[in-house]
């Protein structure tokens, strides 16, 4: 397959199709052609002046319709870890991101789609005799394709509009962003009227070189027909609003009462009219196909200027700068047309404006937007021969679903084409969103056909447990491994999924596991981008229960309310009882969340009914150990637990039981000694070993050794040892238990536990449970500010940090402050809600010892 342009819209179409034929398996031969030095930049994002932002915030512009954040999440990777997706990155920087996204997805295909660059043009297409496509390009060579796609963005502007002799002058700028087109209005010094510069058009390309262009001494002018600039993009954006009903009304007029009707509503309840023209977008293609081509160019005519000095808005720094110009009126917009040009002896041009004023500028810049079609050489060529046709009303060309229309209306040749082309089609085609849609499309539509037949009869292989898997021996063996490590609380379960998903891409269950462990267990996963790969993988090649599991993992991590993921794992397991990662996710022990409000009896109900597909399997049996403990069945939870240590000595969750039944049974001895014999032998490749190791701090601490604490803390707990969420749960619930005790002498080391913890985890955090221990932590450092905002962070989240963190963040203020008797009102009330937050009692607990010790401090 061959792309010509390698710009954005080149770039995106490239790496959907490197992504889904690796996912496919499916090998390919792709050819980038383009005589730019570097992919991704295009027109568009070549400019180096950091005063052009996108036209869109940061998280509309991923390269993936399913996956949003993905360019958010690449600046905060390269430089700027504060971006938000409300934030208006650099043009140049977008440019930097297509580059690297490509980059990437071609050295991920390698073995499966073989890419080559050639940084030359193509100037003719025309079929083979054995039904290919031949390109003729630039530099004398041929290229023999068995399908082209044409990504060569927008047409170039006709200058109709410019009279006969402004347009034989020289000072006339027909291509602003070709390379050195500005070379002449940016040198040299200011010297008056002979400096200044007319701009001809006043959307986003002007708004960009008058930026670029102003400075003191020089007056910048813009014109067009209308004198609309574009809107900004609010400071603060208000609320989604959904499309209005009425849309699919029968007539113009009838459209465009019911969308004025519905930017009335958006104003009157948001001050703002953003909200209802953002909810057109995902309906505009459509409502432009159902309009005759009467009622397409009334709307050009009456409503085309000011739909797109709204729909296609600048950053509002962008605005700003502009608003500073046009108060020091250093930028002067104007409206009407040129009628008249006559050159000067200074150079300098002298224009004449249809309401009969006229301007003096040394340059003149066509910024009026795309030309109605492409008209380059390759173009032509299959303009010429009928390949290709122009689109309704002349604006780019015909097309179906990409594929380029002949003058007979049929689908002739295998050339596609997206983005600016489709703009007859389609109307709204010129943007990120839309053509990274198109990409995706694309991709599919052109891999079709090469999808390899699966062999009848073939047999998948199974996991552990008898489940079937749709990928290959080798990945499915790689997922054992993973899903075995996951069952025991061990290490390297992540790098088993990796490993499964490198050797098959189109592995929709590794790519789900990896999003489950990074979601749930911190793992270093990008889990966004793990995700919307397992979707991607589970539509093309996944079964029944696959597709149930991706779902249920996408609901735990972007599910509407925790109920959400809740139901549908309980859904999923109730059809898949086998489904061991599932299980482990809906039980909570240690590795995962479990399920909120999952309380003992249904989690009881649920392994035991799980049971009978595990075959006497030793995993169901930690389970029931773990939650026999949490009933207070201490002889029968350390049964369970030994049976099933006894068939996997390495068991994470029975060891986890046992632990609890030591604490809880107050058999601190024997409890430290167990423990820390399985600490330093069977548990050194425990995922959560930390944990292991706060249980036995826990037992040193019942039995008053604080120097067998203070120890253990350095040799397993320390900063450095542990990081993350583990640190701020055991290493800092740890310190404060220790201080609140008196067995941990001079400075705690709390604000070391914190500077190893992301601020974002500590300050707004997405559990009740770990803002729990944020706000213990915090406590034991006094960061009576950073209390502060935590509580305030907890105000504005879920029901249980509302009712439950934000008193205890109240409390432990006092306590800091040494209100000690206001301090131990606010903890003793909390204590019947506290299960509220998750996690066991020996956790829980660190709040009752902290209302003990505010009674104590207050003399009580």
């Amino acid at each position: 397959m061959a792309i010509v342009g390698a710009g954005a819209a080149g770039t995106l179409t490239a790496v959907q199709l490197c992504e889904t034929a690796t996912r496919r398996r499916t090998p390919l031969g792709l050819v980038l052609i383009d005589p730019a030095p570097e992919a991704g930049r295009g027109g568009a994002y070549a400019t180096t002046d950091p005063r052009h932002r996108l036209n869109v915030p940061a998280g509309g512009m991923s390269c993936y319709p399913d996956d949003p954040g993905h360019f958010t999440r690449w600046l905060c990777r390269h430089g700027e870890p504060t971006v938000r997706g409300t934030d208006f990155a650099t043009r140049y920087r977008y440019g930097a991101y297509l580059a690297d996204t490509l980059a990437r997805a071609i050295v991920h295909a390698h073995g499966t789609v073989a890419v080559r660059r050639l940084r030359t043009r193509a100037e003719a297409c025309a079929p083979t005799p054995d039904g290919r496509l031949g390109l003729r390009l630039l530099d004398g060579d041929g290229l023999v394709a068995d399908s082209v796609v044409l990504a060569t963005g927008p047409a170039a502007t006709t200058g109709d509009w410019a009279p006969p002799r402004l347009r034989a002058c020289a000072r006339l700028i027909g291509s602003p962003w070709a390379p050195g087109a500005l070379d002449g209005p940016l040198a040299g010094p200011a010297d008056g009227a002979a400096d200044d510069v007319l701009l001809v058009g006043t959307g986003l390309t002007a708004v960009d070189l008058a930026l670029s262009l102003g400075r003191p001494g020089r007056t910048v002018h813009a014109l067009s027909r209308t004198g609309l600039l574009p809107q900004p993009h609010a400071l603060s954006p208000a609320p989604a609003m959904a499309a209005p009903e009425g849309l699919d009304a029968p007539t113009l007029p009838a459209l465009r009462r019911t969308v004025y009707r519905h930017i009335g509503r958006a104003v009157r309840a948001h001050g703002d009219w953003r909200p209802a023209l953002d909810s057109l977008r995902p309906h505009t293609a459509r409502l432009w196909r159902s309009l005759t081509p009467e009622e397409r160019a009334a709307f050009l005519r009456r409503e085309g200027a000011l739909w797109n000095t709204h729909r296609h808005r600048m950053a509002p720094t962008t605005a700003e700068s502009l608003d500073r110009a046009r108060t020091t009126r250093r930028l002067r917009v104007h409206t009407g047309t040129i009628t008249d040009a006559v050159a000067r002896p200074d150079g300098s041009v002298l224009l004449t404006l249809s309401d009969g004023s006229r301007i003096t500028a040394g340059w003149v810049i066509d910024c009026t937007g795309p030309g109605p079609r492409p008209e380059d050489p390759l173009w032509r060529s299959l303009f010429g021969t009928g390949a290709a046709v122009p689109g309704p009303l002349g604006l780019g060309v015909a097309t179906r679903d990409g594929r380029l229309l002949d003058a007979g209306g049929g689908t002739g040749l295998p050339v596609f084409t997206l983005g600016a082309p489709r703009r007859g089609e389609l109307w709204e085609t010129t943007a990120i969103p839309e053509i990274r849609v198109q990409a995706a499309d694309l991709a599919g539509q052109l891999l079709a056909p090469l999808a390899p037949r699966r062999r009848p009869g073939r047999r998948r292989p199974l996991d552990a447990h008898g489940l079937p898997l749709s990928t290959h021996a080798e990945a499915a063996a790689a997922h054992r491994t993973g899903l075995e490590r996951v069952l025991k609380v061990r290490s390297g379960a992540e790098d088993a999924f990796a490993r499964a998903v490198a050797l098959d891409p189109g592995f929709a269950l590794g790519h789900a596991a990896l999003a489950l462990l990074g979601h749930e267990c911190g793992a270093d996963v990008d889990v966004p981008l793990a995700l919307a790969e397992a979707r991607r993988c589970a539509r093309e090649r996944a079964d029944a229960r696959e597709r149930s599991f991706v779902d249920v993992v996408s609901r735990r991590v972007h599910g509407r309310s925790p109920g959400d993921g809740a139901r549908a794992l309980l859904g999923h397991l109730a059809a898949y009882p086998a489904d061991a990662l599932a299980l482990a996710a809906a039980v909570p022990t240690i590795a995962f969340s479990g399920i909120d409000d999952l309380d003992t009896a249904y989690a009881l109900n649920l392994v035991e009914r799980s049971s009978p597909a595990y075959d006497g399997h030793w995993f169901p049996a930690s389970l029931l150990a773990f939650l026999r403990q949490d009933q207070g069945r201490h002889d029968e939870a350390a049964e369970l637990a030994g049976r099933a240590l006894a068939a996997e000595p390495a068991s994470g969750h029975a060891v986890h039981a046992l632990a609890h039944v030591h604490y809880e049974s107050g058999d601190h001895e024997k409890g430290r000694d167990w423990l820390d014999a399985w600490v330093s032998g069977h548990g050194r490749g425990a995922v959560h070993r930390a944990h292991f190791s706060w249980h036995v701090a826990l037992h040193e601490l019942a039995l008053d050794d604080p120097a067998a604490v203070r120890r253990r803390w350095f040799a397993q707990l320390a900063p450095g040892r542990v990081t993350g969420v583990r640190a701020l749960v055991d290493s800092g619930s740890l310190l404060w238990r220790a201080r609140l005790s008196d067995s941990w002498r001079g400075r705690v080391p709390a604000a070391d536990v914190l500077d190893s913890v992301a601020r974002e985890i500590v300050e707004r955090p997405a559990t009740a449970f770990t803002a729990l221990h944020a706000a213990v932590a915090l406590t034991a450092a006094g960061d009576l500010a950073a209390l502060r905002r935590l509580r305030d962070h907890a105000a504005g989240a879920d029901a249980v940090q509302r009712e439950v963190v934000v008193p205890l963040c109240e409390a432990l203020a006092a306590l800091v402050e040494e209100r000690f008797h206001e301090a131990a009102r606010g903890l003793d009330a909390l204590l019947p809600a506290l299960g509220r937050v998750g996690g066991s009692a020996a956790q829980r607990e660190v709040v009752e010892e902290t209302l003990l010790y505010a009674l104590v401090a207050g003399g009580r």
